[in-house]
C-alpha cells in the first residue's frame, strides 16, 4: 500500500472528525441560543448573545472546513478569534462570577461541555497550520508556489 494514499486517508479522516465535532456544537450551541433569545433574553442580555455569538462561531468554522478543509486560511483566522474568545469569556467568569448572572457555552472555559470548547479550537489551528506546512512543502518540492 502507498504510504502516501495511507496519510492522504488519515488526514481526511481526522478533518472529517474535526468537522462532525465542529458540528455537533454548533447545533448544541445553536438549540441553546434560539431558547434563550425566545424565553429568557431580557434577563441576561450578555450571555445570550454570547451564546448566539458562539454558535455562529462554530457554525461558520464548520462550513468553511467543509468546503476548504485545511486549506481555509479563514477557518484559521475564526478559529483564532474563538479561541480568544473563550480565553476571554472563560477567565472572567472565572475571576469575576457575577459579571455572567447565567453560563454560556465559553463560561468557565467550556466546563459545561466538558471543556471542548476550549481543546476544540486549539485542536484546529494545529491542524489547520500542520496542513498549510505540508501544503507549503509539496508545493515547493514541485516548484510551485502557494499563495500566503
Amino acid at each position: 500500500m502507498d504510504p502516501t494514499g495511507s496519510v492522504h486517508r488519515r488526514e481526511r479522516g481526522f478533518a472529517t472528525l474535526l468537522i462532525v465535532v465542529y458540528g455537533i456544537l454548533a447545533l448544541a450551541a445553536t438549540g441553546r441560543a434560539a431558547f434563550e433569545l425566545a424565553t429568557k433574553f431580557t434577563e441576561a442580555p450578555l450571555p445570550y448573545t454570547l451564546s448566539v455569538l458562539s454558535a455562529a462561531t462554530y457554525l461558520l468554522v464548520t462550513i468553511l472546513l467543509v468546503r476548504r478543509g485545511g486549506r481555509s486560511r479563514a477557518a484559521l483566522w475564526v478559529c483564532a478569534i474563538e479561541l480568544a474568545g473563550i480565553l476571554v469569556v472563560g477567565t472572567l467568569s472565572a475571576l469575576v462570577p457575577g459579571i455572567f448572572p447565567v453560563t454560556t457555552v465559553w463560561s468557565h472555559f467550556g466546563s459545561g461541555y466538558g471543556f471542548v470548547p476550549l481543546v476544540l479550537p486549539i485542536v484546529a489551528i494545529v491542524y489547520l497550520l500542520v496542513h498549510r506546512r505540508a501544503e507549503v512543502r509539496e508545493a515547493s518540492a514541485a516548484g510551485t508556489t502557494v499563495a500566503p
